[in-house]
């Protein structure tokens, strides 16, 4: 196998400039770095990772823990933008799952401590609060999606508050004024969020809020279903579903029921699951969760603080969750959804 000698000799330099490339020492003229990398690329020399390692003291590994992400289409985005920023800054990613296990939680933060790994970021598929093992005060930490209840810690979480208030906005601006929202349990912030961010749309808009319009339950397309033919009985002219999933739901019932999207009723969803909102007839108008965004944040922040630790300095970053505008959004229809439902039972 070449050897780091073999290659400053090919390139016409002293091995401490090829050490310097090596290590990405910012102190070498861009043309002196390309030739090395040209060598470099010519004899397929890799250098022997352990050993760099006990040279720099440094292992260029992250490690990314989390719950149930690994399992889902649409949070599993999170490690696509965490492995991405990972490869841009010369970083390797060890992904851990637990399956939202405890004891298998504390077992992968003493394993990537094992590894000596340069940060860790702990990732959950939802929204909420969680207590972080004592091993994480060893390593500087960013929480994905979740803040902790046990520890000074940076998190980056996606705005739910303004989520909701965007999707409420854009049903008040076509002139709906009989919003109903289908939420889940306010034990997660992200429902939290979401309805306070529709309840401030409504306020701002000058619409009294209206608890009949109002239904809790599940993230999952049969409490869609279910809460949307109960609200069907108060006479909505839009719904907003607090997830993608719920949305579909409603779908279902407003077919059942001889209703359209958006002609009898508009729908907004949430999350922008791209196995759902592009796909359903017709296209869902929904909130886009920005977790791409969300796992390249935390590896940037942690390349960036270069060991230090962020216990001093306790944040919670929000980064925006955009409207995405499709097709099932319209203005609200003037003929009652009674007599709708009775001319398409007579046609």
């Amino acid at each position: 196998m070449p050897t780091i000698k073999d290659v400053a000799k090919l390139a016409g330099v002293s091995f401490k400039t090829v050490s310097r490339v090596i290590n990405r020492s910012p102190h070498l003229k861009d043309e002196m770095r390309q030739k090395v990398l040209r060598a470099i690329d010519a004899l397929e020399y890799r250098p022997h990772h352990n050993a760099r390692h006990l040279r720099t003291g440094r292992s260029n590994v992250l490690a990314f823990i989390n719950d149930d992400i690994a399992m889902t289409p649409f949070a599993g985005r999170i490690i696509q933008g965490a492995q991405e920023a990972s490869w841009r800054n010369g970083m390797l990613l060890l992904t851990l799952h637990t399956g939202g296990d405890r004891s298998f939680e504390r077992a992968a933060f003493h394993a990537a401590l094992e590894r000596q790994v340069e940060g860790i970021i702990f990732a959950t598929m939802y929204h909420r609060a969680v207590e972080v093992p004592d091993a994480a005060f060893e390593l500087p930490l960013v929480l994905v999606d979740c803040f902790a209840s046990n520890g000074p810690y940076m998190s980056v979480v996606p705005d739910e508050i303004g989520g909701g208030y965007a999707a409420t906005k854009c049903l008040l601006e076509k002139g709906h004024r009989r919003i109903a929202m289908i939420n889940a349990d306010l034990k997660y912030p992200a429902a939290a969020g979401r309805l306070e961010g529709y309840r401030k749309a409504l306020s701002e808009f000058g619409v009294k809020f209206d608890s009949s319009l109002l239904r809790t339950g599940g993230w999952w397309q049969e409490d869609g279903y279910e809460h949307a033919m109960s609200l069907l009985e108060v006479k909505p002219t839009a719904i907003f579903c607090v997830s993608d999933r719920v949305a579909m739901g409603v779908y279902d019932a407003l077919k059942e029921r001889g209703l359209r999207v958006p002609e009898d009723l508009s729908v907004v969803g949430f999350d922008d699951q791209e196995l759902i909102a592009p796909h359903v007839r017709p296209p869902l108008t929904t909130i886009r969760v920005p977790y791409c965004e969300m796992g390249s944040w935390a590896v940037e922040h942690l390349v960036k603080s270069e060991g230090e630790s962020d216990k001093s300095r306790k944040q919670v970053v929000t980064l925006e969750c955009p409207l995405v505008v499709r097709a099932s959004v319209s203005k609200p229809s003037r003929v009652p959804v009674a007599t709708r439902r009775l001319r398409l039972a007579n046609t």
